[in-house]
């Protein structure tokens, strides 16, 4: 389990950060997953890869942790400007309003936009970390952009 920790940890982290957006947050998060990882590795049939089997259970830890914790949802301007890996390549003006466009979708939309951008997450995982197919990860990923771009080009 240490080998599998080295391996996925930024992976699960990154996950969790795109759907937080809270680095201190997600790092705890990081933490109870592999833990209910150790707990329930039994469970792991091999029918998907570790990564994916690792985000589902972060999902669920995430899940867990917003119903107990339902404030929590509450995302303010500090919390919007965390650094990741993925993001540093946009500007930080465009990042915000990136983060602010994506926070003002509907699902599944938002969902599958953070889990490709900033989680990097592949569609195969997306879909399976949702329950879908590769091929409606990449459906919803693209309309999802469209909705994005439409909105970008109201404002202008």
């Amino acid at each position: 389990m240490e080998e599998i920790y080295r391996q996925y940890a930024q992976t699960v982290y990154r996950y969790l950060l795109s759907m937080t957006r809270d680095g201190d947050l997600a790092e705890e998060l990081t933490q109870e997953t592999f833990y209910q990882a150790i707990r329930s590795s039994e469970r792991f049939d091999g029918s998907c890869s570790v990564s994916t089997w690792l985000c589902a259970i972060a999902k669920n830890v995430l899940r867990t942790y917003r119903r107990k914790h339902p404030d929590a949802e509450d995302v303010d301007e500090q919390t919007l400007t965390v650094q990741s890996a993925e993001t540093e390549a946009v500007s930080e003006a465009g990042r915000l309003e990136l983060l602010k466009q994506l926070h003002a979708l509907r699902e599944p939309y938002r969902e599958v936009l953070y889990l490709r951008v900033f989680g990097s997450l592949s569609f195969r995982e997306i879909g399976e970390v949702q329950g879908k197919s590769e091929n409606w990860a990449r459906v919803t990923f693209y309309r999802g952009k469209e909705l994005l771009r439409k909105e970008g080009n109201d404002d202008g």
